[in-house]
């Protein structure tokens, strides 16, 4: 057991070692635009029901690439990313803005700003959790079901935060999993491109 906590916490106190290509800014603007659509689409397949959410939970992915890429282009994308969920799904946008969407948005700044992944996932977790609470108890949004979002108290609070912080920690080792394919894609096919060159 003391074995299974110390690698646990040997873990988290990793660096995460992401890192991204420079992109142009043209490929940037593209590259965020396309995320954003990716991101839209996935958010508003939640409405399907069922399996549908499953989607919905995978449009945090291409917000936290595009922040990873680049701050400004993130937080661009994840505006893009409500407009058109404004336009196709306007039940969706207050759910995308305050959980998924600012989660993406949180854990791409995270990466940016710290090299530990302790650092990264809380906040995440912390960002995902103020977005849940200010949607039960400012808009009153339902986000929890019923139940939940009648009695908000202390309990419901901490349940809030220890799932924010495990939902980030597993976001932020999807992501970190994905990046390093991305990046593993871009320069093989970098290499390859420079091999024909030559």
């Amino acid at each position: 057991m003391l074995k299974v906590l110390n690698s646990g916490i040997r873990f988290f106190l990793k660096a995460h070692e992401v890192s991204v290509v420079e992109y142009p800014r043209n490929t940037k603007m593209l590259l965020g635009s396309l995320l954003g659509a990716i991101a839209a689409i996935l958010q508003s397949a939640g409405l399907i029901g069922g399996f549908g959410y499953v989607f919905s939970m995978m449009a945090t992915g291409p917000i936290v690439l595009s922040t990873v890429i680049s701050v400004q282009f993130g937080l661009l994308t994840y505006v893009v990313t409500a407009i058109l969920l404004l336009i196709i799904q306007p039940s969706e946008v207050l759910v995308f803005l305050f959980t998924t969407g600012l989660l993406g948005v949180a854990l791409g700044l995270g990466f940016k700003w710290s090299r530990r992944k302790i650092s990264v996932t809380l906040t995440g977790g912390l960002a995902l959790s103020a977005g849940i609470l200010l949607l039960l108890l400012i808009f009153h949004f339902p986000v929890l079901g019923p139940s939940f979002s009648r009695d908000v108290n202390a309990t419901t609070i901490l349940a809030i935060e220890g799932f924010s912080i495990v939902y980030s920690w597993i976001w932020m080792s999807v992501s970190i999993a994905g990046i390093r394919q991305i990046n593993k894609r871009v320069m093989s096919k970098i290499l390859l491109e420079k091999s024909e060159s030559n």
